[in-house]
C-alpha cells in the first residue's frame, strides 16, 4: 500500500514538474517574441537603437571598435545576422560602400533604414571632389545626428505600435542629454585661440563637426578612406601646418597612423614641430563597456582631445 502511494507521489510530481518546464519554456518563447531583434553596421547607430528601445530590443553591431566602414566586407555570419534581424539600421550616404548592394536586397524581405538618409538633403555638406556624392559622417553635427535618433524611433513604432510611448520617451530623455553634450562641445571649442581652431586628421570624416563647431577642418585623404592619397597630399598639409603654425596633429583609432607619422615628419624636415595631439574616433566608436564605446562618451572624448592639444 505505502509502495501505491509512493508511486502516485512521484507520478504527481514528475508531471507537475512536465507542466512547469512546458510553462517555463513557453514564457521563454514568448519573451523571445517580444523582444525585437536589430541588427546595425555602425555601432553609433546600435547606440540610438539601443537608447531607444530599452530592454525591448537586441541590438548588434556589425562594425566594432576599430573598423573601417568604408573598407569594410561583410562575412558569412553578417549576412546570417542580417537575415535574422528584424529589423536593420544602417548609415546610408555610401558610408557602407562595399556593403550597399546586400543592404538593399535586405530591404526586399523586411524593414530596412538608412537613418543617414533621412536627414533633409539640404542639411547635408556635398563632397568637395564629387557633387553627386554626399557625406556620410553625419553623426559629427549633434544636431543632424537628431534626425537619425528620430528615424530609429518612428521606425519602432512603427514595427510595434504597443510600445510607442515607450519608444518615444526614451528618445525625448537621449535627446536631451545629446543637446546638453552639443552645448559643453560649443563651449569647450570656444576656449581654443581662433587662430588655433585648425583639425588635421588622417581622412575627411569631420567636415560636420568643423561646420557644427567653428572649426576648419583638413583630412589627408577624401570623405573615404577608399580614396588614394599620395606625395602632394602629404606636402600640401605639411605646407598648411607651418604657414599657420599649428602644433598638433591627429590620428583615428579605425585608421593606420602611418599617414598622419609620414605628415609629421614631413613638418619636422622643414623646422616645424608637430606633435600627435591624440587619437579620436571617426567611424568607430571604443570597446562596449567603456565610456567611449556610447556614442556620448566618443563624442565627449574627442571635444575633449582635440581642446586638450589645441588650447
Amino acid at each position: 500500500m505505502m509502495k501505491k502511494i509512493l508511486l502516485k507521489l512521484l507520478l504527481v510530481s514528475a508531471i507537475a514538474l512536465g507542466l512547469s518546464a512546458c510553462s517555463s519554456a513557453t514564457g521563454s518563447d514568448e519573451n523571445e517574441k517580444e523582444t525585437i531583434n536589430v541588427t546595425t553596421t555602425i555601432a553609433q547607430i546600435g547606440d540610438i537603437v539601443s537608447n531607444v528601445g530599452g530592454d525591448k530590443v537586441k541590438v548588434e553591431s556589425l562594425m566594432g571598435p576599430g573598423i573601417d566602414p568604408h573598407l569594410y566586407q561583410a562575412s558569412q555570419g553578417d549576412i546570417s545576422k542580417l537575415n535574422k534581424a528584424d529589423i536593420i539600421f544602417y548609415n546610408g550616404l555610401r558610408l557602407e560602400g562595399r556593403m550597399g548592394e546586400i543592404l538593399n536586397k535586405m530591404a526586399n524581405d523586411k524593414m530596412t533604414v538608412a537613418v543617414g538618409e533621412m536627414i533633409p538633403t539640404d542639411l547635408l555638406l556635398v563632397d568637395e571632389t564629387d557633387a553627386n556624392k554626399m557625406d556620410p559622417h553625419v553623426w559629427f553635427d549633434i544636431n543632424l545626428w537628431i534626425h537619425s535618433v528620430e528615424a530609429v524611433t518612428e521606425s519602432l513604432v512603427k514595427y510595434d505600435e504597443e510600445n510607442a510611448d515607450f519608444y518615444k520617451e526614451n528618445a525625448a530623455k537621449y535627446m536631451v542629454e545629446l543637446k546638453e553634450l552639443d552645448a559643453y562641445a560649443k563651449e569647450k571649442i570656444a576656449s581654443i585661440p581662433e587662430e588655433s581652431r585648425v583639425l588635421v586628421t588622417a581622412h575627411d570624416a569631420f567636415k560636420y563637426f568643423g561646420a557644427a563647431y567653428g572649426m576648419e577642418v583638413t583630412g589627408l585623404q577624401g570623405l573615404s578612406t577608399d580614396a588614394e592619397f599620395g606625395l602632394r597630399d602629404v606636402q600640401e598639409i605639411i605646407d598648411l601646418l607651418v604657414e599657420r603654425n599649428i602644433k598638433a596633429v591627429f590620428v583615428e583609432s579605425s585608421i593606420s597612423e602611418d599617414s598622419i607619422n609620414a605628415v609629421v615628419k614631413g613638418a619636422e624636415s622643414r623646422g616645424h614641430t608637430v606633435v600627435i595631439g591624440g587619437e579620436l574616433y571617426s567611424d568607430a566608436m571604443g570597446e562596449a563597456g567603456t565610456e567611449t564605446g556610447t556614442y556620448l562618451g566618443m563624442f565627449k572624448h574627442n571635444i575633449d582631445t582635440i581642446v586638450e592639444a589645441l588650447k
